[in-house]
């Protein structure tokens, strides 16, 4: 294929608000991650302007990329009107244009869509995205005229093709959008039949769906977007751990804003802390002082917070864990894991349980942990957290999740101990390295730990077998290339979706 292909153009005015929208759908092979890809375009003023497309959708090699604009009239500003334009790809040093033969494309104001060379049959500026609460899906279809169109249809389904749903698209004499005037001058100048149909997904997490065409001239024609479908889905349930160092960090008041503002910029649902910290205060403590609460109250929009200490830390402050959700709470409670519950002894250990009700997700149980060290109590403490953890694990419970600082490395004695318990499994691991993941938690192949040498976290979300999540991503955070070093600890955030 072409490195840069333009797939269709758009052009209309709104009389209604007085703008003119401008839109270009782009198809691009993937080159190299670090990209720029662009539209250059003029208007009737001859004055060239450069808009900069957005990431849509990969598709092994292919991505799709969209740009798009609005343009107000005022009184010292006229529209666009007709508009002239070519696509630059910039990646690699080098540089790709689809310029339509070097005399650059043309879309006149005001005349809908334009489809790209060879392009017959496309779905139009498709959504990769449901918001929390929508329930209905639009799907606009473009069709060239050329093909005698009898039928448009949509192949969709919300379980994987398990079942499969079929909605018949209803022809549109003019251009779709409501919020601007159908009787556009030169409606669909460009030989390009809008078709239009609405999808009922109600509360379904993913929907897929394929595009159908039965014309008089080429039989069936389908858009199933190479063969992987078009996908929409909601955003994943993320999930943050992070041991916060105990105010052990210099300019550590910054560091409590800057984990806040990337609980907000990353859009973390549920953060697990370990190493809460608050003035000691004789034991008595000082909630002002308390750094999850600090944190929390720095949000954009605070979270619901659980949280509760296990001993002296630091010989200063009452040391703890914590949880933080954007989600209801609907239970918590707090427990000794270890064998001691001396408040002096810093092999007390205590978890926080918050359990957490998560739209389309049902209840998860999220244990926000800080265990001992192998030769300090470990396998004990972990045993007793497995027990809570499955007692806590009734029928209603779609998954639960063991959180935080564990203190065993990769591969080591403590880690082979939750391995072979058969029960929970290393989620950053199945993520980032599903071949050693295999190796380890599935195949159970001999020698494994020699797999994880090289990875020195001591800091997990395991997740129990049989939970209706799957892990869909993992990166570390609050590194110095990623928000900046916070802690001791790298914090980690993964993401899940509903099995």
């Amino acid at each position: 294929m072409n490195k840069v292909k333009l797939l269709y153009a758009k052009n209309i005015i709104s009389r209604r608000s007085g703008q003119q929208e401008l839109a270009f759908l782009l198809l691009v092979h993937n080159l190299a991650f670090e990209k720029i890809v662009e539209v250059r375009w003029a208007g009737e003023n001859g004055i060239w302007q450069t808009l900069p497309a957005a990431h849509q959708r990969t598709i092994d090699e292919k991505e799709y990329w969209l740009a798009k604009t609005s343009c107000a009239l005022a009184d010292d500003q006229m529209l666009p009107g007709n508009v002239q334009f070519a696509v630059r790809y910039r990646v690699a040093g080098s540089e790709y244009w689809d310029n339509n033969g070097g005399v650059n494309h043309r879309i006149q104001a005001d005349s809908g869509i334009m489809l790209g060379a060879g392009c017959a049959l496309l779905n139009v500026e498709f959504e990769t995205r449901l918001t929390d609460k929508q329930q209905f899906l639009p799907v606009v279809v473009a069709v060239d005229s050329g093909l005698g169109a009898r039928r448009v249809g949509i192949e969709w389904s919300t379980d994987d093709w398990q079942s499969t749903q079929q909605s018949a698209c209803r022809y549109r004499r003019n251009y779709w959008d409501n919020e601007f005037l159908s009787n556009a001058r030169n409606p669909n100048h460009y030989g390009c039949q809008i078709w239009q149909a609405g999808l009922k997904v109600g509360d379904a997490f993913r929907l897929r769906y394929r595009l159908v065409c039965e014309t008089r001239q080429h039989g069936l024609l389908r858009d199933d977007a190479f063969g992987r479908d078009y996908v929409v889905e909601r955003r994943p349930l993320s999930v943050l751990i992070l041991n916060l160092h105990c105010c052990q960090e210099e300019q550590q008041d910054r560091k409590l804003s800057q984990i806040a503002r990337a609980i907000d910029e990353l859009g973390v649902d549920i953060a697990c802390l370990q190493e809460v910290a608050e003035l000691w205060n004789d034991g008595q403590g000082d909630w002002q002082t308390n750094t999850a609460r600090i944190i929390n109250e720095r949000l954009d929009s605070p979270y619901q917070l659980v949280t509760d200490w296990s001993h002296l830390g630091f010989g200063r402050y009452r040391e703890g864990v914590a949880v933080l959700s954007r989600f209801p709470i609907e239970n918590s409670r707090a427990r000794y894991v270890s064998r001691s519950t001396d408040p002096y002894s810093i092999h007390s250990r205590k978890v926080v349980l918050a359990r957490v009700r998560v739209p389309r997700f049902g209840l998860i149980n999220v244990f926000s942990s800080h265990l001992s060290w192998w030769e300090d109590g470990f396998a004990e403490q972990f045993g007793n957290l497995r027990r809570w953890a499955s007692e806590e694990h009734g029928d209603e419970i779609a998954a639960s999740m063991l959180c935080g600082d564990f203190n065993i490395k990769a591969g080591s004695l403590g880690y082979q101990l939750v391995a072979d318990s058969r029960e929970y499994q290393d989620q950053y691991l199945a993520a980032t390295s599903p071949r050693v993941f295999e190796s380890v938690f599935e195949a159970r192949e001999s020698g494994w730990p020699r797999y994880l040498d090289d990875d020195h976290r001591i800091d997990y979300v395991f997740l129990r077998q049989g939970s209706h999540l799957r892990v869909t991503s993992a990166r570390s955070v609050f590194s110095e290339q990623d928000y900046g070093r916070v802690s001791d600890h790298l914090g980690y955030l993964m993401t899940f979706e509903p099995t």
